[in-house]
Formats: C-alpha cells, sequence, structure tokens
C-alpha cells in the first residue's frame, strides 16, 4: 500500500493519523481481497478548499467533510478482475501500483463533527478516510441496501482495528449518523 499523504498548509491532524489511515487501507484492501499493491492520495485541506472542490465537482456549494475521487470505475464493488496489469490507466507506470484514487478531508469540519458526536477525533478522521477507501473500490450508498453494506464494512473494519465509537463515548453509545 502506497498512501500519498499532503497536508500543505500543516492543518491540524490527530496525533498517528497518517499512520492509522495506512492501517485502515491496508485492512480495506486486505479485507476485500485485491491482489494488487494500490496507491492513494489523502489530501487534508481546510473548509475554504473542500468548499470550492464540492462547489466544482459536485455543484454543491456547502462545505463537506470529505470527498473521493476514484480512478477505477468498478461496475461491481471490488470486482478486481475488471483489471488489466500494466494498464496505464489502472496502473502507476512508475511504480506499478494500482491507482486508487484521491481523497481530501477537510481537517476543520471533521473536528467539529468529533466533538458534535463526541468521539476522538482520530475516530472522525479514521471514519471518512475508511469511508473513502470503500468508495474508492466500488462501493457507494445511494439506496438503503447498498448503504447498509457499506456501513456494516466501515463499522466491522473500524472494529476490527480498535478505532470504535464505544472507546469514545463515556456512556457506551453510539452515534446514529450516517454521513
Amino acid at each position: 500500500m502506497i498512501l500519498d499523504f499532503t497536508n500543505e498548509k500543516e492543518l491540524a491532524i490527530p496525533e498517528n493519523f497518517e499512520q492509522t489511515a495506512e492501517k485502515i487501507a491496508d485492512a480495506v484492501l486486505r479485507s476485500e481481497k485485491c491482489p494488487y499493491t494500490a496507491e492513494v492520495s489523502l489530501t487534508i485541506v481546510d473548509d475554504e478548499e473542500i468548499r470550492e472542490m464540492n462547489r466544482s465537482y459536485r455543484e454543491i456549494d456547502r462545505v463537506t467533510d470529505v470527498l473521493s475521487f476514484p480512478m477505477i470505475d468498478f461496475g461491481t464493488p471490488a470486482d478486481f478482475s475488471i483489471l488489466s496489469e500494466g494498464d496505464p490507466e489502472q496502473f502507476d507506470p512508475d511504480t506499478g501500483a494500482l491507482t486508487l484514487g484521491d481523497v481530501v478531508i477537510s481537517s476543520p469540519q471533521a473536528f467539529r463533527q468529533a466533538e458534535a458526536y463526541g468521539h476522538s477525533a482520530l475516530r472522525e478522521f479514521s471514519f471518512l478516510f475508511a469511508h473513502s477507501m470503500y468508495h474508492l473500490i466500488g462501493y457507494d450508498h445511494m439506496t438503503p441496501e447498498e448503504a447498509a453494506v457499506m456501513e456494516k464494512k466501515q463499522s466491522a473494519l473500524l472494529d476490527s482495528l480498535g478505532i470504535t465509537r464505544e472507546n469514545d463515548l463515556p456512556d457506551g453509545g453510539v452515534r446514529s449518523d450516517a454521513h
């Protein structure tokens, strides 16, 4: 797994988030049986930049928490059999790694959400990155059925890494969002 991590403005992020993101990416790819070394770009931005990106790419003029830009159009989620090894559209010619795409997280928005949901910033950043990793390999949440599958996978993955809501909430409760 190659994680290209960028925080150009040196915005606040949780301690160890870059290492945690690498573990999340590895765990997602392992659980989905990706047979390739993969490459993902993760960029931390401010609210202004993510709002502009949201406006440009999604025509939604507001701040959002995370944006995912998959490089591959998987017809079926995590169907790696559609790939052509060595194809420069899918694999980086320099590294040979499968190029999955880009993830952009708004640091200020992630911190606000962590506070609102009553858990750690590391848990929120991790949730957002895991969510995006599933988008990069073809999962979506446009229907209730798709959302249920994606939410179950995200939850199981984060639980397996010990990044749980219960660890953060004093009463053991869970948040009821599905962003």
